[in-house]
């Protein structure tokens, strides 16, 4: 449903709808992430990081420029991954089209010193045990002293009435709006409306997918539980930032 979703609609208008530049993206993300990884010892050009739904490579830019390498960049989406190898450049950054629950796949076991899932990828899993499955195969994949990243947003407060419809971003061709309905306790569905100006008038373009409800308490339990200590908890924006390290 997700990856159907953004094939269908999201991938075309992703970074559009952050309303700054590509390069303005990358330098929040590398701002974050250097604050974020401030404890880690590492050597650059001798350090794996690994980003888990990368997108069009806000954090995998980020990170190579950083000083890792090499940087592997995984997402399901060809559109998203075509943009970010546009950015790439002469930088140490592998793509691979995968589903981060394929990590095993890619990453072998103790290889990654920094693994990151930004950007709400998280909320974006079927259920809470594909979650907890993820967090117990990063920890596997991660070195001692490597360094799990999330961020993601907590939708456990549920709205009401107008206050479920969401203003994305608009400009004079484009309007985007999101419209959250709360089905259960576990999972809200996003309906994304992307309103685009044509010689004939406007048409919109729609489509949803189910995010998972994940409260801060649990996400901490359940990186607890893989094995991870917690290292801090700050905001990327308006999503929470969390930092577990491997003992």
């Amino acid at each position: 449903m997700v990856n159907e979703h953004y094939e269908r609609l999201l991938s075309q208008h992703y970074t559009w709808m952050f309303g700054v530049s590509f390069e303005d993206r990358v330098s929040e993300q590398k701002s974050f992430l250097s604050r974020t990884l401030t404890p880690l010892d590492y050597t650059p050009e001798a350090a794996m990081a690994v980003d888990l739904g990368c997108g069009p490579g806000f954090q995998t830019i980020a990170l190579a420029q950083l000083g890792f390498s090499p940087v592997i960049a995984i997402d399901t989406s060809a559109e998203l991954l075509d943009e970010l190898r546009s950015h790439v450049g002469s930088l140490p950054v592998r793509t691979e089209k995968a589903d981060l629950r394929n990590l095993p796949a890619v990453v072998q076991t103790g290889q990654a010193t920094v693994i990151v899932c930004m950007g709400d990828t998280l909320t974006h899993l079927p259920d809470r045990r594909d979650v907890s499955a993820l967090f117990g195969s990063v920890f596997d994949r991660l070195r001692s002293g490597g360094v799990f990243v999330i961020t993601y947003r907590d939708l456990t407060r549920e709205l009401f009435g107008t206050d479920r419809f969401i203003p994305v971003r608009s400009d004079e061709n484009k309007i985007m709006t999101c419209f959250l309905e709360f089905e259960n306790q576990d999972s809200v569905v996003v309906h994304d409306l992307v309103y685009m100006r044509q010689d004939s008038g406007w048409s919109l373009n729609k489509s949803s997918y189910r995010k998972l409800r994940l409260g801060i308490a649990w996400i901490r339990e359940e990186l607890s539980r893989a094995g991870f200590d917690m290292l801090s908890e700050d905001l990327s924006g308006r999503l929470i930032g969390l930092a577990a390290v491997k003992p």
